[in-house]
């Protein structure tokens, strides 16, 4: 059943085609790559996906509703959550805040109920840190939860970007290079977290330029170049696929790849 259907999407910016006529389909329950060279459309594919920016032609639709004029709130509201390449945390609240972040905006309570801190508001705001203490278990990140989150190391700032993403429970989590300036034994945990999410019920849509991590988690990839198309399938399709391999992983890293894969 597919979660997220792109048809004829298009993007142009005075002149330039960034996406042209990409046609998408995202299955529910699934890790779905899109690579491609540098400039071939991804981030701006993402973009138009969770409505940053509007496309020039083509629809988008998610779980069954066309959302191709919705704002970003909007989308939000239907279970469409992103991150974005550049960490965006606020350095000086805790790491609990962080996740509770956006959440209280949601709270189902009046001004006087805030203020007053009646009832419902208390209840509501226990619920809402509930959850986030939820997510940062998930994430692993629950015994920091106290923590200022400058303090994290630059991968655990990531998953915690991941987990605010993940508060809203959303259908959908689209990550915008989730990898990048990770270690290995970073981009190992990264893994194993982004399977963790997938088999707790979140369809995740990710751009990711690290050929092992896409490789070892997809379950099917997309590549674009020049802002179309050009190929998609399974990794073993996608690196044997010849188009892709001079479009972009050139015959020493799909071989460096398959030999990888062969190890496994």
């Amino acid at each position: 059943m597919s979660l997220l259907e792109t048809s004829g999407l298009t993007r142009r910016f005075a002149g330039l085609t960034a996406v042209d006529q990409v046609d998408l389909t995202v299955t529910q329950g699934t890790i779905h790559a899109v690579i491609g060279p540098n400039g071939a459309g991804k981030t701006t594919l993402f973009n138009l996906i969770s409505g940053l920016v509007p496309p020039s032609d083509g629809t988008i639709c998610f779980a069954g509703q066309d959302i191709t004029q919705l704002p970003v709130h909007r989308r939000a509201g239907l279970g469409m959550a992103r991150t974005f390449q550049n960490i965006r945390i606020f350095a000086s609240m805790t790491v609990l805040e962080n996740a509770l972040t956006g959440l209280h905006a949601r709270l189902d309570a009046n001004l006087a109920s805030v203020v007053l801190r009646l009832p419902n508001f208390r209840r509501a705001e226990s619920q809402a840190v509930a959850r986030a203490r939820a997510v940062l278990e998930l994430v692993g990140l629950a015994d920091r939860a106290e923590n200022r989150a400058a303090a994290l190391p630059y991968g655990d700032q990531r998953r915690l970007e991941i987990a605010r993403a993940l508060a809203f429970s959303p259908r959908l989590l689209l990550l915008d290079e989730p990898a990048a300036g990770m270690n290995p034994a970073e981009t190992d945990a990264l893994k194993a977290l982004v399977h963790r999410i997938r088999d707790a019920g979140t369809t995740v849509l990710l751009v990711e330029h690290d050929m092992g991590f896409v490789m070892d988690l997809s379950d099917r990839i997309t590549v674009l170049n020049f802002g179309r198309r050009i190929f998609e399938g399974t990794p073993i399709e996608v690196r044997q696929e010849t188009a892709v391999i001079e479009a972009y992983l050139g015959h020493k890293v799909a071989e460096r790849l398959a030999r990888r894969s062969a190890g496994a």
